[in-house]
């Protein structure tokens, strides 16, 4: 297990990097692929990113299967206009209760929010977050609000 790297090591600064290059790789191309193409915008020979760091790609999916409310909430992206303008929110965790808004930026580029959103993930968890001696079962619990027949 890769652990989130702390705030001020060479790996978070290196990740950041990629991150960013790889965001501003797939400006114009459909979703949010955390790699690299042979041109800004095209979907061909793609490389860099998660294909060539694997620490980025375990942090990645570790950000992403994190529980709607750990350490506060999740971070997601709100679309508030279709295709035109984006917003940050965060889950509560409590199965019902719509997110919130972070902040009041509006994003009008798909692909910069993801970048941001990356960031705030970052200073949320703790390095040592879901090594595993924190596994839970999950679904499996029966304490998450399911009703259990």
């Amino acid at each position: 297990m890769f652990p989130i790297p702390t705030r001020d090591s060479e790996a978070r600064a290196r990740m950041i990097a990629e991150h960013r290059a790889c965001i501003d790789d797939m400006k114009g191309v459909a979703g949010c692929s955390i790699l690299r193409t042979e041109r800004q915008g095209s979907a061909i020979e793609p490389h860099g990113g998660i294909h060539e760091q694997m620490d980025l790609a375990k942090v990645l999916v570790r950000m992403r299967a994190m529980q709607p409310g750990a350490h506060g909430g999740k971070y997601v992206v709100i679309c508030t206009e279709v295709e035109r303008q984006w917003r940050i929110g965060r889950l509560t965790g409590v199965r019902g209760r719509p997110p919130e808004f972070v902040n009041d930026t509006v994003y009008t580029d798909e692909n910069e929010i993801q970048h941001d959103i990356f960031l705030l993930r970052l200073d949320q968890y703790p390095e040592t977050d879901g090594m595993p001696e924190d596994f839970h079962e999950g679904w499996k619990r029966h304490d998450d609000n399911w009703a259990v027949t």
